[in-house]
């Protein structure tokens, strides 16, 4: 990894507390960013943008006291910023302001990636992301529900995740199970830095997979999918 550039520092802007660590749960995943501070409206987030400096800002629109919006309108040289918010209809408006980015509630790691990625290629800069470099601590597990019994699964023993129906199958070097879950529940249980979305079927850990073209990836002899809308995503996190 390129240690020489900076990296980028994230003012995160939002009233909603769970908000806030979501989004700096997903700036700590990726090694290329720092977070300078957090804050819960505009006039706090003023003073801090008058005090330190910072590249991005995640800001959200519905504040209390003024908006996102009207606060990025007062700023006469704003950093790059990804708004964030539960309504669609502003997505025009902030557009308009040239944002980078426009971000729906609850965001997911996938999305929140790609909406960095578009920072970085604005930026012209490459996207550091450092899942594939680490191995899963030795005892690190979830615990599924496979018909009436809960088995524990340990990270490092799952070849890959694939959609079946109304259940999940969770494949591994000794054992397929199934479970009662939907995608995003289990995307929900795994650790956002080591496994990756590549299909709206398949999870996969990046730790595993050994080879990958445009369309699939390769965990030991078995090809996986590359859907076409994460074919971006995962292109940049594999190629680094």
């Amino acid at each position: 990894m390129d240690t020489t550039k900076s990296k980028i520092r994230c003012l995160v802007v939002d009233d909603e507390p769970l908000a806030v660590k979501l989004i700096s749960s997903h700036i700590q995943q990726i090694d290329a960013m720092e977070i300078v501070a957090s804050c819960k409206n505009a006039l706090q987030a003023l003073d801090i943008l008058r005090k330190e400096p910072v590249d991005l800002m995640f800001l959200d629109i519905h504040m209390p006291q003024i908006s996102g919006l009207d606060f990025l309108r007062s700023l006469t040289h704003p950093p790059k910023v990804i708004l964030t918010t539960a309504y669609r209809e502003y997505a025009l408006e902030g557009f308009e302001l040239d944002v980078v980015d426009y971000l729906l509630k609850p965001i997911s790691f996938e999305r929140f990636l790609k909406s960095v990625n578009k920072y970085f290629e604005r930026m012209e800069r490459p996207l550091l992301f450092h899942a594939e470099a680490r191995p899963f601590p030795e005892d690190d597990f979830i615990m599924i529900r496979d018909n009436k019994t809960h088995f524990k699964i340990l990270l490092k023993d799952i070849l890959y995740i694939e959609a079946f129906g109304e259940y999940m199958k969770i494949h591994t070097s000794g054992k397929v199970h199934l479970s009662r879950e939907t995608m995003h529940e289990m995307e929900e249980k795994l650790p956002h830095a080591h496994f990756l979305r590549i299909h709206k079927s398949f999870l996969v850990p990046v730790q595993k997979i050994t080879a990958f073209t445009a369309f699939s990836v390769y965990i030991q002899e078995q090809e996986i999918p590359v859907g076409r809308s994460y074919k971006d995503t995962v292109s940049k996190v594999l190629a680094g």
